[in-house]
């Protein structure tokens, strides 16, 4: 009998590795390149764009605070020229190579500012169109299998993701990005929601052709991966407890090589195909018995790296101060740019304590204005690593970051800056950052939880630590670049970790 071979997802992150030998080739045919922004020819049109200045309580706060939310969301922020002389414009939430592959559409239930239907937020012209009039709220409860958080809200978030605008550039790794990409997005849609007064309740469940279907998905081209409840915290029915962020999809164990994907597009389309929930699965139970607070990152395994040799640095800092109105969060929010270039100078310890503060313990934030316990699928799946390559009183190395004890254990004794340069892909980001800040997981381990399902789940809130650190560093004025394309196995090296590691994401941090 032969032996059954791990699950799709394990297969599709060995696939879409990258190898020094064995680098995709081929030019990039710019006139091919997808449209970043959808549109709809039909529907009717919510303007959005008079309702940007600041709050004014002589105007219609539901409009302003709707139209500030989206906008800090996934608003444009800023242009550049492109490699093709074309305009590009820059969004508050970053993306792989500019090419954007989320939309945004609003599901409302029914409001006196916002009547019954499907909406998407139309980017470009900052605008919301209506593209379907019908009252759809029970075919999403019954799609995302009656997760209370839609009993007592009115408009729901949901993401989702055009596969062949990062494709066409990414081929098969594309889905790695995609779901990074998306974890910006809901890292973003967490902090606006906060300036907004709404609390955003994350539901990673549902049927995902229901939810397709809903939205009038062509699910080959788009498919829904994130909803979220959006709860008015001015309405005091809408303060909900915290509920079910993350279910399981089917198992599916591959039994042989002749059923596996050979081309890169159908190798992305099977990954997504493989994590899906099917509409007609019973998880109403599932979801109850899941109802509980995540814990913190790293919580399952963090004793393994407690090693009794090696330096040890206490994180504990005083809580960056986001200023009256949480006015320096939105400045961080439209002034967020990937940087392109460090001067290899080293950064201070405290700022680098500062960043992992904001992006691990969101408590320390609360009499501030912030979420004390944003949603994610599961933090307690990812570890993360933080390669010191040149940071005032403290050594360089590799060190284990364990939220838990706000303590960096320092696992590996080396100065890394050659081997950074080479995994990440002879880009000068790595060879030149002052920090690298690596997010790892293992897949056994969370196959074993969520099924393929996992994949999305840890790729999205890796994403979505990344943009919380993306936006601490801008504001404490730090260069910041997010790397998605990195030699996977020769990062494991540089960390010390098993193969069988998941490498997800490379945050770099360093003096622009």
């Amino acid at each position: 009998m032969t032996e059954a071979l791990p699950s799709l997802a394990q297969h599709y992150h060995q696939r879409t590795k990258y190898f020094p030998e064995a680098m995709p080739e081929g030019t990039l045919n710019w006139a091919e390149q997808p449209q970043v922004y959808k549109t709809y020819p039909l529907g009717s049109r919510f303007e959005l764009q008079g309702y940007l200045g600041a709050m004014d309580r002589t105007t219609d706060q539901w409009w302003q605070r709707l139209s500030q939310f989206l906008f800090h969301s996934y608003g444009l922020t800023a242009k550049f020229t492109s490699a093709a002389g074309e305009t590009v414009y820059l969004r508050s939430a970053p993306s792989a190579g500019a090419l954007y592959p989320a939309e945004v559409y609003l599901i409302s239930r029914g409001t006196s500012q916002l009547p019954a239907g499907l909406y998407n937020y139309q980017v470009k012209t900052h605008s919301l169109v209506r593209f379907w009039d019908d009252h759809p709220w029970q075919r999403l409860q019954e799609a995302c299998f009656w997760h209370p958080a839609l009993e007592h809200t009115h408009l729901a978030v949901v993401t989702s993701v055009i596969f062949q605008r990062s494709a066409w550039r990414y081929q098969a790794r594309a889905y790695r990005r995609v779901c990074l990409d998306t974890g910006h997005l809901l890292g973003n849609i967490e902090l606006a929601a906060s300036l907004c007064d709404y609390r955003p309740h994350l539901i990673g469940g549902f049927g995902d052709d229901a939810v397709n279907d809903l939205l009038y998905f062509n699910g080959e081209e788009e498919g829904a991966i994130a909803i979220l409840a959006l709860a008015d915290l001015l309405q005091a029915e809408q303060n909900l407890s915290r509920g079910c962020t993350a279910l399981a999809s089917e198992p599916q164990l591959l039994d042989g090589l002749d059923g596996l994907p050979s081309g890169d597009e159908d190798l992305l389309a099977a990954i997504h195909q493989s994590s899906k929930i099917p509409p007609e699965a019973d998880k109403s139970l599932e979801q109850a018995q899941l109802a509980q607070s995540s814990p913190l990152p790293g919580a399952q395994s963090a004793s393994q790296y407690a090693f009794p040799f090696g330096n040890q640095a206490s994180t504990a800092v005083a809580p960056i101060n986001w200023g009256d109105g949480l006015e320096y969060l939105t400045k961080a929010m439209l002034h967020r740019r990937s940087t392109r270039r460090y001067r290899g100078a080293a950064i201070s310890l405290d700022p680098l304590r500062q960043l992992l503060d904001f992006a691990y313990h969101p408590e320390h934030y609360v009499g501030q204005g912030f979420d004390g316990q944003p949603d994610y699928f599961d933090l307690s799946l990812i570890q993360t690593f933080i390669v010191v390559l040149g940071v005032n009183n403290l050594d360089t190395g590799c060190y284990y970051y364990d939220p838990a004890t706000n303590t960096l254990r320092q696992v590996r004794f080396k100065h890394f800056r050659r081997e950074l340069h080479h995994l990440c892909l002879g880009q000068n980001l790595g060879r030149d950052a002052s920090v690298a800040i690596i997010h790892t997981a293992s897949l056994k381990l969370a196959i074993g939880r969520h099924c393929d399902r996992a994949y999305r789940y840890l790729h999205m809130d890796a994403g979505h630590l990344g943009q919380r650190i993306n936006l601490a560093a801008i504001h404490l004025g730090l260069g910041v670049s997010g790397i998605a394309g990195f030699f996977d196995d020769q990062v494991n090296d540089v960390l010390g970790i098993p193969e069988d590691e998941a490498v997800l994401y490379i945050t770099t941090i360093g003096v622009p």
